[in-house]
């Protein structure tokens, strides 16, 4: 790919869109032109990178033409209907929504845990779910070190994994609760201020939500564990961003606390801040804008011969959907590491 890139933001004024420009500023992403795309609501806006404001403009297929990569950060839909149009026109497209994920020909990659999946791309990569970004970099240590056999999670999701709508609705209904007004719920089916809900994504006909479903089958198709059993309960907290999972992980063999530490610290893009008796264990306003995936409160689960249970922390917004797309457009053109 050449180098400089010209690189497309879709869906730039949203939550992620927003945090991909910043990303590839911060990163100094070697840029030719950024172009920044919306739906038709967001044209005519501005954002900003490199300094300056730039312009918003309507995505179709005329807007997707010249460019070398296109970050998609909008809905499955759009995606499933501009995506192609992208490659079509000789980009390659990271997108960011479910569309492609289990699609058997579109790689689903995390940089540091499978880069190799980029090997013979079609043109069309999947960034993964959010909670399965930020728990299979772990799992990919423990699983390296001692195989995995099972794998549990209850998942604490920020509201901004739902958009710059449901941060707005948290701040407007806690508003609403301090002065004794009437709540008011648009974005999410129950009051989201001061209270969770264990209903991210719709319900399938066996009462597991979509989002559960999509942290089980993602989390095998990037590890390459097909029949890796996986069980997973999401909830929606009050918290503006940053995600928590709390992760029981089942090995073939024995590997202690002492040593998953040690593990878990040295591999790519994890950090360990394990120490409870000082209160020191990462939380969700220590992760946010944070690139790094915290991990804590690593301890034995003796119900098993070889259980451990992790608390994974980090920024929704950054490592859960922006910076591994960006991250992926680096290994485009920096090149698959051997």
């Amino acid at each position: 790919m050449d180098v400089p890139a010209r690189v497309g933001v879709a869906g730039a004024t949203g939550a992620v869109g927003l945090e991909m420009l910043r990303i590839l500023e911060e990163r100094e992403f070697p840029v030719a032109s950024v172009r920044a795309l919306a739906s038709g609501r967001g044209e005519g806006r501005t954002v900003r990178f490199g300094g300056e404001e730039i312009p918003v403009g309507e995505l179709r297929e005329e807007t997707l033409a010249d460019l070398d990569i296109v970050l998609f950060a909008a809905g499955a839909s759009i995606s499933r209907t501009f995506v192609p149009v992208a490659v079509e026109l000789g980009a390659v497209a990271i997108d960011n929504s479910k569309a492609f994920r289990m699609d058997p020909d579109v790689p689903l990659v995390v940089p540091e845990v499978n880069p190799r999946a980029l090997d013979g791309h079609a043109g069309i990569i999947a960034n993964p779910n959010c909670s399965t970004i930020q728990m299979v970099l772990p799992l990919a240590a423990l699983h390296e070190a001692a195989g995995l056999v099972r794998v549990v999670v209850s998942t604490y999701q920020s509201v901004s994994g739902t958009g710059l709508a449901a941060i707005r609705e948290l701040k407007d209904q806690t508003g609403a609760v301090m002065e004794g007004a009437p709540v008011v719920s648009q974005v999410y089916p129950n009051q989201i201020a001061f209270n969770c809900l264990p209903h991210i994504d719709d319900f399938d006909d066996e009462g597991n939500t979509l989002e559960e479903n999509k942290m089980i089958r993602e989390t095998r198709k990037i590890l390459d564990l097909p029949d890796l059993a996986v069980a997973a309960t999401c909830v929606r907290v009050p918290v503006f961003r940053s995600h928590a999972l709390a992760v029981n992980v089942e090995t073939e063999s024995e590997l202690g606390p002492a040593d998953a530490r040690r593990l878990l610290d040295d591999f790519p893009g994890v950090g360990v801040v394990d120490d409870p008796g000082a209160a020191a264990y990462p939380t969700q306003v220590d992760g946010s804008n944070s690139d790094t995936v915290w991990v804590g409160r690593i301890r034995r689960d003796t119900s098993v011969e070889h259980g451990l249970w992790l608390w994974i922390v980090t920024d929704n917004l950054r490592k859960g959907a922006a910076l591994n797309a960006v991250q992926i457009a680096e290994l485009l053109i920096d090149g698959i590491p051997d």
